[in-house]
């Protein structure tokens, strides 16, 4: 069977696609397109043009209209012409196998929308044989209900009433059915295979949190490429792996830390995103057990990003889907240094330009507002840094007192203060 291999897209160029809607103005549609670029840019792939449409919705034959659609494959004609081969076509948003058969039908090259693309992505970056599972599992997932695909060109091999075969033929006859049920039966027993690894690494991982002794758990949350396994390797003089692509970090990984002799765990997770597939999330259910089973949730925030206020719903929507909106949480404003915003005089012509903000400025802003619960930092200049040890020391030593109320040595150190 057909496997998502990310090392196939390395050199290959890429072009985008996207809707505007009622729902997704074009400012919207521009910004999920620079994410999708960000994506592609990740996965090996060079975008070289981008394609937008107005339209109510996604056309269920083919995303886009047939004018648009004929625009795309006009664009990877000239482009083969001109002896610059375009490789992929992404598409923003997830595809059925109909829209799927009926774009490569038009197109001849391949297709990928906006979840295959997150897949090849965490395929290319598991490490550990749980993420490596995990991946697995939501790759067979997503791939279960567009296997019909794979086996268009057997349509015309089929026999019995009603076979014509040619455009417009649907249903799969003779040696093509035989082909898709044997491929459905090993895409499902794999999945309850890799489930069932799943469930072993799941009480392997549950045993060892139990066994981590009565600490303070910890969890660095927020959106991918935000800054937190930066914020990690700083805090807990650990070598996590940091880099500026998304989704750098899948595995979760444990640090013990120590502040004034209070001893907690720090978790750095895996980063959210817009459309994050639901297969993703249930297939990373151990992975995000940590966030569950976290007694302080750290939602670190890329201030400098300039939809960062949409990336915090987007998280905290996520956290309430895991049941952990209620969890008691510190909001982090990372990358103050590259953080800026916009002056302009009222009724001024020129141009707008973007300025520097201090860290005094950004304490009058309404991020600052949630008072102890806030903090604006930069884990890359290691600005600030010190007010962040603070206040995670007393917020975890304040949980520490409520959930172990007769740890001795931590008495010992209220009654010192």
């Amino acid at each position: 069977m057909k496997e998502f291999v990310i090392s196939e897209a390395k050199t290959e160029t890429a072009v985008l696609v996207g809707l505007v809607t009622k729902e997704q103005d074009e400012a919207k549609t521009k910004e999920y397109l620079d994410e999708l670029e960000f994506l592609a840019d990740t996965a090996g792939a060079q975008v070289v043009k981008r394609f937008t449409q107005k339209a109510n919705g996604p056309s269920t034959v083919t995303y886009v209209g047939t004018g648009k659609l004929e625009e795309i494959r006009q664009y990877i004609k000239d482009e083969e012409d001109a002896e610059r081969e375009v490789g992929m076509v992404i598409f923003d948003d997830e595809l059925t196998a109909k829209q799927i058969r009926n774009i490569e039908k038009a197109l001849q090259v391949k297709i990928l929308d906006r979840t295959s693309l997150i897949l090849d992505i965490f395929a290319m970056r598991a490490q550990t044989a749980e993420a490596k599972t995990q991946v697995e599992l939501a790759q067979h997932r997503y791939m279960l209900p567009r296997l019909q695909r794979l086996w268009t060109h057997l349509e015309r091999q089929g026999g019995g009433s009603g076979s014509g075969g040619g455009k417009g033929s649907v249903g799969l006859r003779g040696p093509g059915e035989t082909q898709l049920e044997m491929d459905r039966r090993i895409i499902l027993q794999r999945i309850t295979l890799l489930k069932q690894r799943l469930e072993e690494i799941d009480k392997q991982k549950t045993t060892q949190r139990k066994n981590r002794g009565r600490m303070i758990r910890v969890a660095l949350v927020g959106y991918t490429n935000v800054g937190k396994s930066t914020m990690m390797n700083l805090l807990a003089k650990s070598e996590v792996f940091a880099e500026n692509k998304l989704f750098a970090t899948l595995d979760t990984t444990v640090r013990k830390m120590v502040i004034d002799n209070l001893p907690f765990l720090l978790a750095d997770t895996v980063g959210f995103i817009r459309k994050l597939p639901t297969d993703l999330v249930d297939s990373f259910k151990s992975t995000l057990d940590e966030v569950r089973e976290a007694d302080l949730l750290v939602h670190v925030v890329d201030i400098s990003h300039p939809d960062f206020e949409e990336q915090i719903s987007v998280v905290e929507k996520t956290l309430s889907e895991l049941g952990c909106a209620d969890k008691p949480s510190l909001m982090v404003f990372n990358k103050i240094d590259a953080y800026t915003w916009v002056e302009k005089e009222p009724d001024d012509l020129t141009p707008a330009t973007k300025v520097n903000t201090d860290l005094a400025a950004l304490k009058k802003t309404w991020m600052a507002k949630l008072n102890d619960n806030c903090l604006f930092i930069s884990a890359k200049e290691k600005e600030n840094i010190d007010e962040l040890r603070d206040v995670l020391y007393r917020k975890v030593r304040e949980l520490h007192v409520q959930k172990y109320p007769y740890n001795d040595f931590l008495y010992d150190k209220y009654e010192q203060e």
